[in-house]
């Protein structure tokens, strides 16, 4: 189902049924502030194989990362993060950041079985901030990346529709998105570590 949601102002039924479908262990494809994920409910073992099937990768050495809608959720997934961290972590977000943190007992065994990290991700974008919101919990995210070797990231809702609409059950169009993914930070030891450098400059927040 291809799903039109005005990134602007996201209509609460079209959201509802987002949601809806993720709690039924649906996979989706969505709008970030950066490149469009493909992704689904954190607790729906199947769901999550099921990307990795698509994606194919194995899920032990995948790195995905969970869409939060804010960092109330850090304490959830997280070991304690310091003081300078959060407040780094606060000013750049929502924002194009990907935060590798020290991972806690309460993620997902499917997702920590080989690591003792977890990326979170607080997007500057209504439609996917909304879809957390009213799940209640956070949703993984793999990025949609182009066949093409020059342009990595397919930024059209309507390509991305046509190459996955038999694979995963919604893709919502919520406009072009970019094509460069988010900067992925580690905290791990208490510092900024820059592991991949994207649209987010971190120097900014610092």
């Amino acid at each position: 189902m291809l799903l039109r949601i005005n990134p602007n102002k996201p209509n609460y039924d079209e959201i509802a049924k987002v949601v809806n479908c993720l709690r039924d262990g649906g996979v989706i494809i969505y709008p970030t502030d950066t490149v469009y994920g493909m992704g689904c409910d954190i607790y729906k073992q199947r769901a999550v194989e099921r990307v990795c099937r698509i994606k194919g990768i194995d899920p032990e050495k995948a790195n995905f990362s969970f869409i939060c809608s804010d960092l109330s959720h850090l304490s959830d997934f997280t070991k304690p993060v310091s003081t300078a961290v959060f407040k780094v972590m606060k000013r750049a977000v929502p924002g194009p950041f990907t935060f590798i943190l020290e991972a806690n007992n309460n993620v997902p065994k499917l997702f920590s079985s080989k690591k003792k990290t977890v990326g979170i991700r607080i997007p500057d974008n209504a439609i996917c901030l909304e879809i957390v919101k009213q799940l209640g919990n956070p949703i993984m995210s793999t990025s949609i990346h182009d066949d093409d070797e020059i342009i990595e990231y397919t930024t059209d809702p309507e390509l991305i529709y046509e190459k996955y609409k038999d694979k995963v059950d919604i893709i919502i169009a919520g406009g072009f998105g970019n094509n460069e993914a988010s900067t992925v930070v580690d905290c791990t030891n208490g510092d900024f570590t820059i592991l991949r450098q994207g649209m987010g400059v971190l120097d900014e927040y610092l």
